[in-house]
């Protein structure tokens, strides 16, 4: 008797330890996601002070401008409307030039890209240093770009583009950057050059109280996923502040009720035509576990998150970005902290 009631209380505990819920304190630490976090930082951060010497470089060349026009190569660029007829090939050391046909001065246009002809071996200088970089590039308000490297502009772009129409200019401008420092654009965009979906560091210039132009290096969603998700085990993706997905692994993606992914491949889904960034929005999830998951993590600022009644779903873990508006996110990790 006092055997069978023994055998029933370990039944009794063993069948309430197996049927216990799921709690915080059941999930490991983010010590893992801010060794992860730190890595990525580590790198993306030089970035802002190849920029700064950048601008630095725009200040010399701004401060010599009369001289460097007088000996300037004005051959070095042929222009066949707005566009430089230069092939699209690193080797040459060219960038890929730009005078938009609602340039304000045209002639004055024509005198920038003169003097501004040495930032062509400044931007290749920062682009061969760090492989994360898809391109470098200037955008002024008399309407000129220089990209390197060079791309298929004519097929790509309109020859009356508004270049201070886009975020990866005015988000320097004095309104929205009155330190007039480095900025990171957190929310990722399409790229107008054709390099899919970025995200850009940009930096004013200015000549004396005139912003002259604005300087941006991208790199891509394509690099980030590749160089720093891809490579570790585990269900990892980084959103930003909007809850939008900026980078992840599929197999985390795709347990978030969003809109499938094309061919299973987040890769392939980011460069399609019709891809909008907004469908991929935590808080547009079919899943209300998926919405409260957001809620927690950017609102509450919450590191840990329990899913309830959710078929494939268990768990997250979240830590934060410094450098901008970012936190990388791990779907269902391992509860032994592995």
């Amino acid at each position: 008797m006092f055997r069978n009631s023994c055998y029933l209380i370990l039944f009794i505990v063993t069948l309430f330890s197996c049927n216990r819920e799921l709690t915080q304190e059941d999930l490991p630490d983010t010590e893992h996601l801010e060794l992860m976090v730190n890595e990525m930082e580590e790198e993306i951060l030089v970035l802002e002070k190849e920029i700064v010497w950048l601008e630095s470089f725009y200040q010399y060349l701004l401060e010599n401008k009369d001289s460097l026009l007088e000996k300037a190569e004005k051959n070095k660029y042929v222009f066949e409307g707005s566009f430089s007829n230069n092939i699209p090939v690193e080797e040459g050391g060219l960038s890929k030039m730009i005078i938009s046909s609602i340039s304000p001065d045209p002639q004055k246009s024509l005198e920038e890209v003169y003097f501004t002809n040495d930032l062509d071996s400044a931007f290749k200088v920062v682009y061969d240093r760090h492989g994360i970089i898809a391109q470098v590039y200037s955008n002024s308000p008399m309407q000129v770009s220089r990209v390197y490297p060079p791309y298929d502009a004519q097929n790509l772009m309109e020859p009356d583009i508004n270049l201070i129409k886009y975020n990866f200019y005015y988000e320097a401008d004095l309104e929205h950057n009155p330190e007039k420092k480095p900025v990171w654009i957190p929310e990722v965009y399409v790229d107008p050059a054709g390099k899919g979906w970025i995200m850009s560091l940009v930096h004013p210039v200015y000549d004396g109280s005139e912003l002259s132009a604005v300087l941006g290096i991208d790199i891509t969603v394509d690099e980030i996923l590749h160089r720093f998700l891809e490579v570790k085990d585990g269900n990892y993706l980084i959103i930003n502040g909007k809850g939008e997905i900026v980078s992840g692994k599929s197999s985390a993606i795709e347990a978030l009720s969003l809109p499938p992914l094309k061919n299973h491949v987040y890769r392939e889904t980011i460069r399609a035509d019709n891809f909008r960034i907004s469908d991929f929005n935590l808080f547009t999830s079919k899943s209300k576990g998926v919405r409260e998951m957001a809620q927690s993590f950017i609102f509450n600022k919450e590191n840990k998150f329990v899913f309830t009644d959710e078929y494939n779903l268990t768990s997250a873990i979240a830590y934060p970005f410094d450098f901008t508006d970012w936190y990388l996110i791990q779907i269902n990790p391992p509860l032994d902290g592995k």
